[in-house]
């Protein structure tokens, strides 16, 4: 017979903490849940028969998964070296790295979107850079565009794309990078066969994290790309500040929230499998 564990007495160190999440989290979460599935007669799923019957829902949904998608895949593309870099950096030169990643974050997104919002215009220091490295040959505007919304998305979700792939790259030792060059293993072999496979764990973390975040935006693709490009996020609040639906609101804010999820436990499986496979 298996003997039981010991009950811990450090764990209650966190129940405050999860006291705290139930109260102000869990609890607003499960009440918009069951809003959802109220009807003149009782429990219903007319709410959400009716939102996915409609094409323009699933569009809605499209443009969520797609924005979301290639913000993260752009946060990864960016990411990596920098993760990279900070990782083999020392010193003077990781602090100030590390600087440079974590000052942001204390800037308000409402205040980079509207940085944002000066930098993709026509006029704007990215149709500027484009049209001098002859990719365009007249200035053009970005803002209210689908590229916009990702680029100033890619601006605000980049660190919590490098600092999940850093936390794992510090703790594998640099020098196996050496040890296989000298055994004769070329750099593109290195990268797919040993670097790549182990940072996917943190790969794998950070594109979770983003996508989570990117999907459920709603001040960035406000300001960016306005009422005529709709997400979840923003169908949610328009939802319920302007159209005055609770239960519309509450069934695209429930989609969301599975959505994420599903993002979630995906990603923790394949962090698991990434996990066993090194």
């Amino acid at each position: 017979m298996k003997a039981r564990r010991a009950f811990d007495p450090v764990l209650l160190l966190a129940a405050p903490a999860l006291a705290y999440m139930a109260l102000v989290f869990a609890l607003p979460v499960l009440i918009l849940i069951i809003g959802s599935f109220k009807g003149p007669g009782g429990p219903t799923t007319a709410a959400y028969t009716a939102f996915l019957s409609d094409a323009f829902n699933w569009r809605v949904i499209g443009n969520t998964l797609r924005v979301a998608a290639l913000t993260s895949l752009v946060c990864l593309v960016l990411g990596y070296p920098t993760a990279v870099a900070l990782a083999r950096s020392r010193g003077a030169v990781q602090a100030g790295l590390l600087i440079a990643i974590i000052l942001p974050l204390s800037v308000g997104v409402i205040v980079k979107a509207f940085a944002w919002q000066i930098v993709l215009r026509r006029d704007g220091i990215v149709s500027a850079v484009l049209v001098a490295t002859g990719v365009w040959d007249a200035p053009q505007l970005m803002l209210f565009t689908e590229p916009g919304l990702v680029i100033g998305a890619a601006n605000v979700f980049l660190p919590f794309m490098i600092l999940p792939i850093y936390s794992v790259l510090k703790l594998i030792d640099p020098n196996l990078q050496a040890s296989a060059a000298t055994l004769g293993a070329p750099p593109l072999y290195r990268f797919f066969k040993l670097a790549l496979p182990m940072a996917m764990p943190g790969i794998i973390s950070g594109a979770a994290i983003v996508f989570s975040l990117s999907a459920a935006m709603y001040v960035i693709p406000t300001l960016l790309i306005g009422d005529r490009f709709q997400t979840l996020a923003t169908l949610t609040a328009r939802a319920f500040l302007l159209m005055r639906n609770e239960q519309l609101g509450s069934t695209t804010a429930t989609i969301l929230l599975v959505l994420a999820v599903s993002i979630v436990m995906l990603s923790a499986r394949l962090v698991r499998a990434a996990g066993d496979s090194r």
